[in-house]
């Protein structure tokens, strides 16, 4: 079955939260969404702790790469349906001008990478964050998105957003 929509999960350097936002999308969407990450300006890494929680929470990591945004401009992109900003510094940020015209939402995150004063209370953030986007997806994966107009399907995100 081909998926139905396009997700683009973005942060600043892609590499913690966007890439969690991916796989977790990727996983929990019963097939109705394939997800991808970027970053504006990315580490080229992917954060330990994301590994760490895809292995322990049993996603895939295999395709997982920090990657710039402008992989998503090009001309052969896939066509990105929504654009979800998991940070406020790439809320803030002036996006490219994306091909498909995609809707846009906020799941605002703290930086887990940053919290905690020692690995295991870094992990204990990362997990938090993947946790509430299983949560998110799920019921998002519930939801029936058929033939959602792009507003409604904003609203949909922005409304497991505040729940």
């Amino acid at each position: 079955m081909k998926p139905l929509l396009n997700l683009l999960f973005l942060c600043t350097h892609n590499s913690a939260r966007s890439i969690l936002g991916e796989i977790i999308a990727n996983t929990r969407s019963e097939g109705k969404f394939k997800a991808f990450s970027a970053g504006s300006t990315p580490s080229g890494n992917v954060n330990k702790f994301a590994y760490r929680i895809a292995s322990e929470f049993g996603y895939p990591q295999n395709h997982l790469s920090s990657k710039s945004w402008d992989e998503f401009t090009k001309h052969d992109a896939p066509k990105i349906d929504l654009v979800i900003t998991v940070c406020d510094s790439a809320a803030k940020e002036v996006c490219p001008i994306w091909p498909s015209s995609p809707g846009n939402v906020h799941w605002g995150f703290s930086d887990p990478s940053r919290e905690g004063n020692d690995d295991k209370e870094t992990y204990a953030a990362f997990a938090s964050v993947a946790k509430e986007l299983e949560r998110r997806m799920s019921k998002i994966a519930r939801a029936n998105i058929n033939n959602l107009s792009s507003k409604d399907l904003i609203s949909l995100f922005n409304e497991v957003k505040n729940k």
